[in-house]
Order: structure tokens, then sequence, then C-alpha cells
């Protein structure tokens, strides 16, 4: 089963220097698709959690000062990005809070669900093998992201150079650094999840590409007053790997979901036994279960390989909402999702395979990124 879409690449947006240099580019180089996914998310918000845009930026305002105080080079690069778009920085703020508006329990009001994001792995080498840490995701999300998701690679004047699938606006989604470390991650609902300002998903994101090792990036989840509940699967090319669910909160709202037989896989609801909330994920994307049951079956009975994954990737069990996600026809426009990209990644020797949409209908480019990581090793 298969869906036709048209050809795409999704556009590589090359920065470099500090943070607002990066930013600035960065909004230069992806005006038009920043300017779609704001446009997008005014309907979008509006649709989930009722809310004009007027209330969108009252609400994103009131994430500056904790994002600062988490790092202020991310909010500089925030307002740096709508400065070389042309745009309000609320309003790229606003849609790097997009997790926090429409997870919130004021979305769950008003929503009878939420889309689904991401099916995700990792293959973790034995000790002593020669075998390299590969990990990555599907992500489902709604469809109008097939216009604006860009590949961003980023050399930094201080830290690890980055590359990162992700909407246009926004810091950062799944993606890898040139210290080896890989992130691939979930979006999760807790009962805690009541939209109140702290470090957003999104922020948190690009902080985890600033890490050089697994228990750096745990110490920053841990040590972060975070606003959203989220699933972070971080491994680097030593053979380390963490899957960490986290709601809102401090330290004591990380749990750690163990692997299995060197594999961790994850979709979009919690797994950690030490999880003690109510886990809202599995009412607002039902299809997780049905999702996470089949990577397992997938992967029970073979040794774990980049092809067998890859063809696990473009299954379509369950269909429409299966782990290759496809837009449900009788949906809403505005509420139909699909797989808008595919990602492994090979820790390695720096290298992505990335379907631009669909896996069963867009080929994988492979992406080395070894030139770009070379300086900043």
């Amino acid at each position: 089963m298969s869906h036709e879409q048209p050809l795409r690449t999704y556009p590589h947006v090359r920065v470099d220097g500090d943070a607002t240099e990066r930013g600035r580019e960065y909004g230069r180089q992806a005006r038009a698709r920043i300017e779609k996914s704001i446009n997008a998310y005014r309907d979008v918000f509006n649709y989930y959690a009722g809310w004009d845009w007027s209330t969108v930026r009252e609400f994103a305002a009131g994430f500056e000062a904790p994002i600062k105080a988490f790092g202020a080079k991310y909010l500089e690069e925030l307002h740096a990005i709508a400065e070389g778009a042309g745009v309000d920085a609320l309003d790229i703020v606003a849609i790097n809070v997009r997790t926090e508006i429409m997870y919130s329990a004021k979305a769950r009001d008003a929503a009878r669900s939420l889309p689904g994001e991401c099916s995700a792995f990792a293959l973790i080498p034995a000790p002593g093998s020669s075998e390299p840490m590969v990990l990555g995701e599907n992500w489902d999300w709604l469809t109008f992201a097939f216009d604006t998701l860009v590949v961003l690679e980023a050399t930094q004047d201080t830290g690890p150079a980055y590359v990162t699938v992700v909407e246009a606006g926004l810091l950062a989604k799944m993606g890898m650094n040139s210290a080896g470390l890989g992130l691939a991650t979930n979006a999760l609902a807790s009962g805690r999840d009541v939209g109140k300002p702290g470090v957003p998903y999104h922020v948190m994101l690009r902080a985890i590409l600033d890490c050089e090792r697994v228990s750096e990036a745990f110490a920053l989840i841990q040590g972060a007053h975070r606003s959203s509940s989220a699933n972070y699967l971080v491994a680097h090319r030593d053979g380390s790997a963490l899957d960490i669910e986290a709601t809102p909160g401090d330290f004591s709202r990380a749990h750690l979901h163990e692997a299995k037989d060197n594999v961790l896989l994850h979709t979009n609801h919690f797994l950690s036994p030490t999880f003690d909330d109510v886990d809202v994920s599995l009412w607002a994307m039902p299809d997780s279960p049905v999702r996470l049951a089949r990577l397992r079956a997938g992967l029970s009975n073979d040794k774990p390989t980049v092809a067998r994954v890859r063809e696990l990737l473009r299954d379509h069990a369950n269909y429409p909402f299966s782990i290759c996600c496809h837009p449900n026809p009788t949906d809403d426009p505005i509420d139909q999702g699909a797989t808008i990209a595919s990602v492994l990644m090979n820790l390695e020797n720096d290298t992505m395979w990335l379907a631009d949409g669909l896996p069963c209908a867009m080929p994988y480019r492979e992406l080395n990124f070894q030139e770009l990581f070379e300086g900043s090793r």
C-alpha cells in the first residue's frame, strides 16, 4: 500500500556563527517557509485550543523569561530568527511553544484527540561490537508541514555543530551533532500538562543538541523546569543510550525506559515502570500502542539491521494510523496527519538517511555530515 505524493526534497539551511548570527541567517534563508509555519499555526491553534493569535502571542510571551533563565542564547536565537524572517519575535516564540499550546489541558478540552508524533528506535551495539549506533524515527505531524520542513545545518562559534530536521522557524527536532550524540523524540501528554510556562519542548530539544555525552543530556533534562511532557531518546556513537520520559516539573519527573535486547523502541505513550501520573497520551493518541506492538513484533526474531528497520518504518498495519502514517480522508483537513519525514542516523560515520515525506512513497536520501562536523571536533 502506498500513497501518491509529489517527489520533494526538503531545503537545506546552512548557518554559522553565534546565536544571533545563526538565527538571523536561518530566518533569512527559510523566510518563506517560516511565514507558512506561522500562518498554518494561526489556524491550528484556533482549531485545537480555540485561541486567536493575540491570545497565542500573550501566552507565548510568558515563556520568554523561563527560556532566558535556562539559556539566554536560545532566546537570542529565537529573536534573531524573527529578525531574519521579518516577523515579530513573539510569532517565532509562539510556534516554538506549539506543543505547550496544543497539548495543554485547555487544548484537550477543546479537541477530541491530538495528532500523533513519532515512532522512534535505537539499535545499541554491544560492548566490544564493531556495529554502529543507529537511531531514528518516523515523524508524524499535520500535513501542512510537508511545506514547512527544512534540514538545518549549524556550525556554532562555541559548542558542537549539529543537524536537525525541523519545522521552519522552530529551533530543533530530531538530529545529531559533531560530538557523536544523536536525538530522537516523541510527544507525550500527562495530567501535569497544563500549559504552565517553563522550558518549552522544542527549546529542550535544541539544548540537547549542544550536549557532548548522554549523561550530560540526562542531567540537562533533569535540571530544567520543563513545561511539557516528552520522550527523549538520546544516544552516542560510543554505545551509550538512554530513553527518558519526562513530564512537567523537575528531576523527580524524569523516568527511564530500559532497552530490551539492545533495542530501544518508543511511540507516544509512557512505558517507564516509575511513571506515576495519568497517561493522557493513550486517550489523545490511541494508535500509539499499536505502532509500538508492530515495532516490537518486527524486531523480535531477527538481528536488527538498518534495512529491517527501514522496512518497518514503511509498515501499514492499522492504516491510516500506522507506523507509516497517512492522512485520514474522513478527518477535517486541518486535523489530518501523516509521516512528514523518516530519519535514520548512523552516529559512527555521521550519516543520515532522510525520506522527505511518507517512507513508502519517498526514497531515502543519504546525507553525510563529516565535512560539516570536522571543524567542530
